[in-house]
């Protein structure tokens, strides 16, 4: 039997592709938004809808959270508690990945005996992996913490919102999830377990949506306002779009035209496949593998982050 379509795509704001590869991958029958990262406009959703000629029905995650901390004050401070947790291991985390990823390019740098170098270029990056994997698991279990003290699933507030969500997605032929603040469309789709809810559905997503359904969310930014850029393992995703690591606006947040930083990013998080996902880019998971995003002429192809720094086809 084979797997649900999961579709992920570049922003969309300049360059709407969504509604063709909506259309496509679910041609009949009710689809279900998910706007919440869009935060206070996450009802602004009129032009989604329209693009699927009204058959679009959003799940309002991020109004049902409001409705939740308001009926359910405890819930509400144990979250924000959580979040000042979550804040600081984030800081402790960034803090030793400074040192870490120079000390890894430092030692990239050393010209010598590759016997001697190579090792411990390897060490180096390892290093930053294992790091990598510990926040984590850190963060994890923190999530963990709050979720079994708090019987998250059990408190009605909880409840109550995940039944109707159930029963807008029961019968649906898709799900789109759609960008925006990141952290905060994870931790509504955490909050009501939407994941198994939409378990064998075609799941179509961009930008920070695509983000969201990989197995790591990575966040990036090789010239960012507060200075030095270091690419972070955020936070784990659902877990729809597996091997790989999407980079949406890849061609403004990141020097793609600098061989060395584009292969440190690749060779970090191998063996899933950096992905670019630009304003009209496209990448599919077809017969167990991701592809050029097929049946569409408005969607150019994902490039792949490969480690000898250059951007290759996501076949090559």
């Amino acid at each position: 039997m084979s797997s649900p379509p999961v579709v992920l795509l570049g922003p969309q704001r300049h360059e709407t592709t969504v509604g063709d590869v909506l259309n496509r991958v679910a041609p009949t029958g009710r689809l279900v938004t998910v706007t919440a990262g869009w935060q206070e406009r996450e009802a602004e959703d009129v032009e989604l809808n329209d693009l699927v000629e009204g058959r679009a029905l959003n799940l309002t995650l991020y109004t049902r959270a409001e409705t939740v901390w308001r009926r359910d004050a405890a819930l509400r401070a144990a979250h924000q508690a959580q979040q000042d947790r979550l804040r600081l291991l984030r800081q402790a985390y960034m803090t030793r990945l400074a040192h870490l990823i120079e000390a890894w390019r430092d030692v990239e740098a050393l010209t010598g005996d590759p016997a001697v170098l190579d090792p411990e270029r390897q060490a180096a990056l390892d290093a930053v992996r294992e790091l990598d994997a510990q926040h984590l698991q850190r963060v994890a279990a923190v999530r963990g913490e709050f979720d079994a003290a708090l019987e998250l699933r059990d408190r009605p507030a909880v409840r109550q919102q995940r039944e109707e969500i159930a029963r807008l997605v029961d019968g649906a032929s898709a799900v789109a999830i759609a960008g925006g603040h990141i952290a905060v469309l994870l931790n509504r789709l955490r909050m009501f377990d939407v994941g198994p809810l939409i378990a064998g559905l075609p799941v179509v997503a961009w930008s920070a949506g695509a983000m969201a359904i990989a197995e790591r969310v990575v966040l990036f930014h090789d010239t960012p306002p507060q200075g030095a850029g270091h690419a972070e393992a955020f936070d784990a995703g659902l877990g729809f779009a597996r091997d790989i690591v999407p980079l949406p606006h890849a061609g403004t947040r990141l020097r793609l035209d600098d061989p060395t930083r584009v292969g440190s990013l690749a060779r970090r998080f191998a063996p899933a496949r950096c992905v670019t996902l630009d304003p009209g880019e496209g990448v599919e998971f077809l017969e167990g593998r991701w592809v050029p995003l097929g049946g569409s002429h408005h969607v150019r192809a994902s490039r792949r982050l490969a480690p000898d720094g250059r951007l290759h086809g996501l076949a090559a």
